[in-house]
């Protein structure tokens, strides 16, 4: 089985694939669906960006399609768990794309938006919840939701919810959830606390790996480590963006930092914009939209901001700051190299941090290619630090010694008297 038209779905939903120019299943796709259709739980294991949404989108709209049990026409049949609100609503959009005319309706639930609009469309009678943990569960608890009815459940991206420290909401939503329910686990990385909560909540799963079910990172992305000083890491992106072409994805430890290199990136005349958690969703929807549309060519992001970006074009991913995690990486690494195309993936490390390097390398199977700053890059970069250290050095010297003038209450109030004597002429 190769492509869609091959699989036995509905009308509707083959013309609505036809119309997104959806031809071609994946291999997760084609693994996937046919176990998941016959009403099996699945457990795949797929590296980002090789079309898990619709692996379990497809099964899960013609399930929802037959017909309900008696009493429960309106009622939640189908819940979907994501770890950010970015990715909840992209999977919502999915899910309207190829649910056009099924009679579908699809409603999220996610914090950092207004909740008035949540419960609406929770009232008019949504047959799917796309949700984050968080929210769900403060749904649950003031009883705004009921998930007695639901027949098929998918946790996406499992391994970053469970990282998010997202498991004790997750387990008290799926105790809210009837037993008898088919179950659908997406993941990256399959790591042990994954492994124990799958098998708390599924029953004989088909599992299916693609690219094997070790932490691995995507084929088609060429990945490169430049060992470097922290005060050389601007130019040396500042030099890449110059060589290369198209977007970059740039990965941010902090938040502080995220904003500070967009807006220094910003006055050295390149497109930036930063995304993060602190950021409000009106924002970070802005920031998105401009780097999807190319307004920006720089999007800077931290781990957790970045899982809701899902978008086929980006030419290259810059870890400025290592990640937390080997995990972390595979799935910073993973939003390039997408829908076929190739991608580049760097990353920045100081001198003290070979040790993290090398643990990257040895958890995810890889080989980062060491390549050697351009000497000019770090003359440039050293002259700049001297510059900067002997401006500090010389305020640092006229505030000892009292060489900058200092504010006297006299003089404002004069200027004041001098103002007011103006306005009176």
């Amino acid at each position: 089985m190769n492509q869609f038209n091959e699989l036995s779905l509905s009308q509707s939903v083959h013309q609505n694939l036809k119309r997104n120019c959806f031809v071609d299943l994946t291999p997760v796709q084609a693994q996937a669906i046919p176990p998941a259709m016959a009403g099996a739980d699945v457990v795949a294991t797929a590296q980002t960006g090789t079309g898990k949404t619709l692996a379990f989108l497809l099964p899960m709209i013609e399930k929802l399609l037959r017909p309900s049990a008696p009493g429960v026409k309106d009622a939640v049949r189908g819940l979907v768990l994501s770890p950010t609100r970015e990715l909840a609503i992209q999977i919502a959009d999915a899910f309207a794309n190829v649910a056009v005319s099924t009679g579908l309706r699809v409603a999220v639930v996610v914090g950092g938006l207004s909740e008035p609009p949540q419960l609406n469309a929770l009232r008019r009678g949504a047959q799917l919840v796309v949700a984050t943990p968080g929210r769900l569960e403060d749904f649950l608890d003031r009883r705004l939701i009921k998930l007695d009815a639901v027949e098929v459940l998918v946790l996406d991206e499992a391994d970053r919810m469970l990282d998010m420290g997202f498991l004790p909401a997750i387990e008290r939503i799926l105790s809210a959830l009837p037993a008898a329910r088919q179950s659908l686990f997406f993941s990256a990385t399959m790591h042990k606390d994954v492994e124990r909560l799958i098998a708390r909540h599924s029953r004989k799963p088909v599992r299916i790996a693609v690219g094997g079910s070790k932490v691995t990172t995507p084929d088609q992305v060429d990945l490169h480590v430049y060992e470097v000083e922290d005060h050389v890491k601007l130019g040396l992106l500042r030099h890449m963006l110059g060589q290369d072409a198209g977007s970059f994805l740039v990965f941010a430890r902090t938040k502080h930092g995220t904003d500070r290199l967009a807006k220094r990136l910003s006055r050295l005349g390149l497109p930036a914009v930063a995304m993060h958690g602190d950021r409000t969703q009106n924002q970070r929807n802005q920031a998105l939209a401009g780097f999807r549309e190319g307004r920006y060519r720089v999007l800077v992001a931290t781990d957790v901001a970045a899982r809701g970006i899902h978008i086929d074009s980006v030419a290259h991913v810059v870890n400025y700051d290592l990640p937390q995690a080997p995990t972390d990486f595979i799935h910073r690494v993973g939003r390039t190299g997408r829908a076929g195309q190739r991608g580049a993936a760097s990353t920045f490390s100081l001198k003290s941090e070979r040790s993290e390097v090398r643990r990257i390398e040895l958890e995810c199977k890889v080989l980062l290619e060491r390549r050697q700053v351009a000497s000019e890059i770090v003359r440039e970069a050293n002259e700049l630090e001297a510059a900067g250290m002997r401006t500090e050095s010389a305020v640092a010297a006229k505030a000892r010694h009292g060489h900058f003038p200092k504010e006297r209450s006299g003089a404002f109030k004069g200027n004041n008297r001098s103002e007011r004597g103006r306005r009176k002429r």
